[in-house]
């Protein structure tokens, strides 16, 4: 009888082996498939940001592109005023020229026409009068002329400097998403060495502990070792073994950077039989309520609670999918596994 039951513990042992790796291998993919999300969104956010302010640089240069085209066309419009104006001189100083010709003919040879030289030099006058107002305006038109060029090169100048910091803005981002990417698998790789710190000094404490395993990157302990069956309370057997890993938490708080976020899940789980009671309706309860229990007494050894995680599973993540009593007492288990935050 001995021999036969040590053969059936061997049988019974080498697929929760496979189960476990399988297990270990889904739960990396998963983690590393949550890490690129969280990159991406992280990376995703800072772009948006940027590519608003690139939406912005651009509306005010399209803004002042609009104004420059507009100040051009009134400088057409002035540079023709100018023109207007220069003709209708020249045609006063000529009217001038013929009429003050005019007047030193009739001097010379009609010294007796008073009213006729009379009426010519206030023809002549009014000339005059019309030449240097028609001056006045082009000098007043050469400097709104000049005041419009300004403006065009002030504009101009805006235009290029727009451009200039639309230009750096895309370096910006680009250079933004590069080290955002490296500072995040820094802090991937910084974690993952204070998590094999962890589990190294959790191995050493918790050795030769058959209901206590290693399984990928989580501690299991069978829910055996800290609470009786259907209860949520910590048994006094088990509180030895949490007694050492909140002493292994607490120095790990020391050592790990403030600026890694971090956390200890603790996962409650259960088998398939269901429960109902007053104080348990369902395994999800259950498992919650022992998750919560180990939190607990954690904190009362003086670990962060903001560092703790509790979740209940109850019995929808089995280890192994049997249905033997080997098989329930391996998925009644609380998982402690070393996280992000």
């Amino acid at each position: 009888m001995p021999g036969a039951r040590s053969r059936r513990r061997q049988e019974a042992n080498y697929w929760p082996g496979f189960v476990d790796a399988l297990s270990s291998l889904l739960l990396v993919i998963i983690f590393m498939l949550s890490l690129f999300m969280l990159t991406q969104f992280f990376l995703g956010r800072e772009i948006q940001g940027r590519d608003t302010a690139l939406a912005r640089l651009n509306s005010q240069i399209a803004e002042l592109t609009d104004l420059l085209q507009l100040e051009r066309a009134n400088s057409d419009d002035l540079t023709t005023q100018i023109a207007t104006l220069t003709a209708t001189l020249g045609s006063a100083q000529a009217d001038n020229a013929s009429l003050t010709s005019q007047l030193a003919g009739i001097g010379a040879g009609l010294g007796d026409k008073d009213s006729a030289i009379a009426g010519l030099e206030d023809d002549l006058m009014a000339a005059q009068e019309l030449s240097d107002e028609a001056n006045a305006q082009v000098a007043l038109l050469n400097q709104q002329l000049a005041a419009l060029r300004t403006q065009i090169g002030a504009l101009e100048a805006a235009l290029e400097a727009s451009e200039t910091r639309d230009t750096e803005s895309r370096t910006q981002i680009a250079d933004l998403g590069r080290r955002l990417n490296l500072a995040l698998a820094q802090r991937v790789q910084d974690l993952s060495r204070y998590r094999s710190d962890f589990f190294g000094r959790l191995r050493e404490i918790l050795e030769g502990r058959a209901d206590v395993r290693v399984v990928g990157d989580r501690f299991v302990f069978q829910s055996e070792v800290l609470f009786a069956a259907g209860q949520a309370d910590i048994s006094p057997e088990g509180t030895p073994d949490l007694d050492a890993l909140a002493a292994a938490i607490l120095q790990l708080e020391t050592e790990i950077p403030p600026d890694i976020n971090w956390v200890l899940r603790i996962d409650g789980h259960t088998d398939i039989r269901p429960i109902s009671n007053e104080r348990f309706p369902s395994n999800w309860e259950l498992s919650a309520a022992r998750a919560i229990s180990v939190a607990q007494y954690l904190v009362s050894k003086g670990v962060s609670p903001n560092r703790l995680v509790a979740a209940g599973f109850g019995e929808f993540t089995p280890l192994d999918p049997g249905n033997s009593e080997e098989a329930y007492r391996r998925n009644r288990r609380i998982e402690f596994k070393l996280t992000e935050g």
